[in-house]
């Protein structure tokens, strides 16, 4: 992807020169490198959820969906509540970036999408959200330097996943090709997330912080990974009461390939790994000639995609 120039209020002129007099030197005890890695297995793991699985087949409860949203406007408004108060704190400082980042005000206005105007009265925190919010107002009045860890865990996923997750949603949900309902995973004043995220890590990496603080910072993110899993397992079982009348958009992995499992793009895959790359490749372009196909390797490819670049970039 070519590199654009970002525009943006917050950032000083210099900031990506920053970058690219830095970024090429990254060192193990750098504060993104430690979190990269400290935080790697219980990422994969979040991502191995059944309720992040079915997300990303396109296999979508609505009604899960608006509890998931109502699940991130409680954690971003806890999050972006201590934000704020610890602004000008020196180890969060350079980390402030309102108007790139905060999600609260997009998430309110999905849910007044979901629910209507008088969406405040029809939503309430789940017992998992609000251990995930406890924490956070625990961090931020107590130890502020560790909202880091929830600022990093939050925000670099939205930006290397969020498109991702808003094409699948908006087919899966058959939501407005505008928007509406989706306005979280849209960051209007980012003109290039991957260079964003490099400027981001490198703010990160310049903080004067000892050792031990940054070994407290990737505990931290380990939690937050927690929480967030935690959330997930409460929807998985909130999905178990609710009647299967819902979205897959007509994506079944098999289903609409006509039961021939040779047909998956998730066989070819298969194949793929196992030696067998000419037979997968040739089977992979018959699956593009459907357009069902298309969509579903599509966003096969493109969760990849985004967890790779999470770790390299």
């Amino acid at each position: 992807m070519s590199a654009e120039k970002m525009e943006t209020t917050s950032v000083p002129s210099g900031a990506e020169l920053a970058y690219e007099e830095n970024g090429g030197s990254l060192r193990p005890e750098d504060l993104s490198e430690m979190l990269a890695a400290g935080t790697k297995e219980v990422h994969e793991k979040a991502e191995n959820t059944q309720f992040v699985k079915d997300f990303l087949r396109g296999r979508i409860r609505k009604e899960l969906f608006k509890l998931g949203a109502v699940a991130l406007y409680y954690t971003y408004t806890a999050m972006e509540e201590e934000i704020e108060k610890n602004k000008d704190h020196p180890h969060f400082a350079p980390l402030y970036f309102p108007t790139e980042l905060h999600r609260h005000e997009a998430l309110a206005r999905d849910l007044e999408y979901f629910y209507g105007p008088e969406w405040q009265s029809q939503i309430s925190c789940s017992q998992a959200t609000q251990r995930y919010v406890d924490r956070i107002h625990q961090v931020g009045q107590e130890d502020p330097v560790l909202l880091v860890a929830h600022a990093y865990t939050r925000y670099m996923g939205d930006l290397s996943g969020g498109q991702v997750l808003k094409k699948v949603a908006q087919r899966a949900l058959k939501l407005p090709s505008t928007g509406e309902g989706l306005e979280f995973y849209q960051f209007d004043s980012i003109h290039s997330a991957k260079e964003f995220k490099q400027l981001y890590r490198s703010r990160m990496n310049e903080l004067e912080l000892q050792m031990e603080i940054k070994k407290k910072l990737v505990e931290e993110a380990v939690k937050a990974f927690q929480f967030n899993m935690e959330v997930f397992e409460e929807l998985e079982e909130i999905g178990k009461t609710i009647q299967e009348d819902v979205l897959d958009a007509g994506m079944s992995v098999h289903g609409a390939m006509g039961g021939d499992i040779s047909k998956c793009p998730y066989y070819a895959a298969k194949m793929a790994a196992s030696g067998g790359t000419a037979y997968a490749c040739q089977l992979a372009m018959a699956v593009l000639r459907h357009p069902t196909g298309q969509v579903l390797f599509a966003t096969w490819f493109a969760a990849l995609a985004g967890l790779a670049a999470w770790y390299l970039m």
